[in-house]
């Protein structure tokens, strides 16, 4: 829970309303006993009226003991307004503390830095470093992969010229140098060059230099320390590339991306970690071996108050106090202010509800999600006018929290005059209270109350993917179940306010789809599975609204999987991204494989294969001019390439073509491609198919979302085959080597057939004898899987005769296990 706190503006009018209430409320608590005199002041007037009658020093002395309380008051006043000034002053000139000598420091930190500090800063650096050169690449790059990060064995040197304390405000803060001078570092990029220029390049950073004053802040009673740089720091960098050492090339290969690299590290500096911005460093007193992989937020904003907008937009010269006509003028325009706050957290944005006033209360909570163990929650407010597209920005704040490895959170913001604002959670969970003030108004105030709950996943460890997605992620032996439940508040892109939505889900190359619902309050409730995967891989998720003039997106979100505990079910609620609202219950669970395949009754263990049923397609993209495509498939199993026959000119293909694989484990991968005769095939989407949960010899019939264009769906059919020798079609020796040689004759006469084409320079007519060689290819393909499959199933017929014959006979087991 957060306040938030702006400076305060004075303003002056006829009649000081707010200072009489003041005044009385003072006195109502410096005298409790005030309320008891009233009823005795009555009792005197009654007694004067009816009894006797009291003399007229009764009003005098009232009049007398009322202008004593207000002298009181503003003698009060005035002497904590002159300890508040005396206090500010002190403070503020207060001797700093004489220079002291730390080489006792820079000998520690070489001690430990190669051991210790070393690695968990190089752990801790690396994917930040990886995620900000992708989000940020130069023109001259393409992609962008970090192969190896290593700061090297020379630490910072600090405070070489001395350090010392100051206090500023309330808070006392050390002052050194810092000095990062290596030639060791070792940080790896690999490059694809972008056009005009083309291949792969690796940048080799082997030189470092940082140089700037650093601040250190202990708060919350030495349990975090906040640092930061008095100013933009000089940076640096030395730059190779190749593989480094002798056989490096020089910088000037790619001009502009050495003086990238310094930018792009300057500003990162300059953004995140230099006065006011502070990052802070957790000094925990226990290490629970947890980890934070994300979480859930609810903010609530309550009100604002005392919001001027002169004093957040206007120039300095109208943001003196101003009085009389002029003060209950501006009192009156502020009534008019119609304000609403916009609540951001990474990409995920929210917004509240219009109030009107300069104490608008807007009571406003929002689910929110923290996808690591930082985040940075931003508050902006802004000015609505009715019959305006644009709304006015007028200020902004933001608080920073930090999850700890002692399971309690750290909330620190800035504070005003740019002083520290810190809370501290004990536990995970547990709601804070805090002002802020905005950033860069010293008057005005604005009051925020925000309620943290972060619901984290914790793990002992997490595996996180050095070299960012790559083709292949290794497995777990799990398996994820996702049930895509309901929806809500999602958002209508259509004027009659219809919503037609659909969800997709992608974890690592496959990907799922819900069906289309008719509410902007659906109700799905499918299952899904996935094959987990242990390289920190997130499940996306896309919402769609289906239109007759094509798809809309109405918002996207990521999951982390990681933490997920077999038997327990994850059930949370998915704000959406990149829209102001639209959220999605989700629901997640984690089985072995071997448990969930015996819970589906699967009891076959053993080697079979894969039956493929490419049936047919829908809604593909055009890749001609002409507007269709000649679409075919190729499937990739593991090492293995199969191929569909050429449908020309069409958006709906129908193949009806079975292709057979040994089964074993490998992913299968459709790829749907364009045929060309000249120009090389273009993709028109790709998918994977699912098999491995299936129930032996169980076909499994599913239309499947084409990834990497717009539209398109495969309709396929797979089953896993169970290897009964007697139910599989055996291949006749005598003709399989004569149907071995009609297609190698075939194939030869083709080939001498376009070698003739060629010659002859008739380049229209290739085009049908390659699609006829294309086509014979496939025929081989198919009858080498089938003889290969034959080889297998007769290897694992005669491996079980033979455990049979030696379970039959003792004598012959016996002799087997002498020898």
């Amino acid at each position: 829970m957060v306040f938030v706190e702006m400076g305060r503006r004075k303003k002056r009018s006829v009649f000081n309303v707010d200072g009489v209430m003041d005044f009385f409320n003072n006195v109502m608590m410096e005298k409790p006993y005030l309320p008891l005199l009233i009823p005795l002041v009555l009792m005197l007037w009654a007694l004067e009226k009816w009894i006797f009658s009291l003399s007229n020093w009764v009003p005098l002395v009232l009049a007398v003991w009322v202008t004593v309380q207000h002298r009181n008051y503003q003698h009060r006043m005035a002497v904590e307004d002159l300890n508040k000034k005396w206090k500010r002053f002190a403070l503020s000139s207060s001797a700093e503390t004489p220079l002291e000598h730390c080489e006792w420091l820079n000998k520690l930190l070489i001690e430990i830095w190669s051991n210790y500090i070393n690695p968990k800063l190089s752990l801790r650096f690396q994917s930040i470093v990886e995620k900000r050169l992708k989000r940020n690449k130069s023109r001259l790059i393409e992609k962008l992969e970090l192969l190896e990060f290593s700061l090297g064995s020379s630490p910072p040197r600090l405070g070489l010229q001395g350090t010392r304390w100051s206090t500023f405000g309330d808070q006392q803060v050390m002052h050194l140098g810092f000095d990062w001078d290596t030639t060791d570092i070792s940080i790896m990029l690999l490059a694809k060059v972008a056009k005009p220029f083309f291949g792969t390049a690796k940048i080799v950073i082997n030189s470092l230099r940082i140089k700037g004053d650093l601040l250190l802040m202990p708060i919350l009673d030495g349990k975090a320390i906040l640092y930061s740089f008095v100013s933009t720091p000089e940076v640096r960098i030395s730059i190779a590339f190749g593989s480094g050492g002798s056989q490096s090339l020089p910088a000037t290969e790619l001009p502009g991306v050495s003086s990238w690299l310094v930018k792009l590290l300057t500003d990162t500096l300059a953004k995140t970690m230099v006065e006011p911005r502070r990052q802070c460093f957790s000094l925990s007193a226990v290490d629970l071996r947890k980890k934070a992989v994300g979480g859930i937020v609810y903010v609530t904003v309550i009100s604002g108050k005392k919001l001027s907008r002169s004093s957040l937009k206007g120039s300095p010269s109208r943001r003196q106090p101003s009085s009389g006509v002029d003060g209950l003028r501006e009192h009156s325009d502020d009534k008019d202010l119609q304000t609403f706050v916009e609540v951001e957290l990474g990409e995920l944005t929210r917004r509240t509800n219009v109030r009107p006033g300069s104490s608008p209360r807007w009571d406003s909570t929002f689910n929110m999600i923290l996808h690591d163990n930082t985040g940075i929650v931003r508050f902006h407010l802004f000015e609505h006018t009715p019959g305006r597209m644009m709304c006015d920005y007028l200020a902004s704040c933001e608080i920073k929290m930090r999850y700890n490895t002692d399971d309690s959170t750290t909330f620190w913001a800035i504070g005003p005059d740019s002083s520290v604002i810190a809370r501290h959670s004990e536990f995970c969970g547990k709601a804070v209270e805090m002002v802020l003030p905005f950033e860069g108004v010293n008057v005005g105030e604005f009051i925020y109350f925000l309620d943290f709950k972060i619901q984290v996943q914790l793990l002992t460890h997490s595996q996180s993917s050095l070299n960012g997605s790559s083709n292949f992620l290794s497995r777990t032996g799990r398996r994820i179940i996702v049930k895509v439940v309901e929806g809500k508040d999602l958002i209508t892109k259509d004027k009659s306010g219809k919503c037609n939505p659909y969800v997709k889900l992608q974890y690592g190359k496959v990907l799922q789809k819900t069906k289309t619902a008719h509410s902007s309050n659906p109700k799905w409730e499918p299952s899904f599975e996935f094959d987990e995967m242990g390289d920190g891989e997130y499940l996306k998720i896309k919402c769609y609204t289906e239109e007759v003039f094509g798809d809309d997106s109405i918002g996207s979100a990521h999951i982390s999987l990681e933490g997920l505990v077999e038997g327990s079910l994850r059930d949370v609620w998915i704000p959406l991204e990149k829209v102001n609202s639209g959220e999605l219950r989700i629901q997640i669970e984690a089985v072995r494989i071997d448990d969930y395949e015996g819970s589906r009754g699967s009891s076959y263990s053993g080697n079979g294969w894969i039956e493929l049923v490419l049936i047919e397609a829908k809604d593909l993209v055009a890749a001609d001019l002409r507007g269709t495509s000649d679409p075919y498939v190729r499937v990739q199993y593991g090492n293995l390439r199969r191929r569909t026959k050429v449908m020309y000119k069409t958006l709906n293909p129908k193949w009806h073509q079975t292709l057979e694989f040994p089964d074993n484990g490998s992913s299968l991968e459709l790829h749907v491609k364009d045929h060309n005769a000249v120009l090389p095939t273009s993709s028109i989407g790709d998918c994977v198919v699912e098999y491995q949960g299936l129930p032996p010899n169980q076909m499994a019939d599913k239309w499947i979302p084409l990834q990497g264009v717009k539209r398109g769906e495969i309709h396929v059919q797979v089953t896993r085959k169970v290897p009964e020798l007697e139910k599989k079609p055996s291949v006749n020796p005598d003709t399989s080597l004569t149907k071995a040689h009609q297609i190698s004759s075939q194939m030869k006469q083709m080939m001498i057939k376009l070698q003739s084409l060629i010659d002859n320079g008739n380049l229209e007519g290739i085009s049908t004898p390659l699609s006829e060689l294309e086509a014979l290819q496939d025929i081989q393909d198919e009858y080498m899987v089938q003889l290969e499959t034959e080889q297998m199933l007769l290897l694992n017929k005669i491996k079980e005769l033979g455990q049979e014959m030696l379970n039959s006979s003792p004598s012959l087991s016996r002799n087997s296990f002498g020898s």
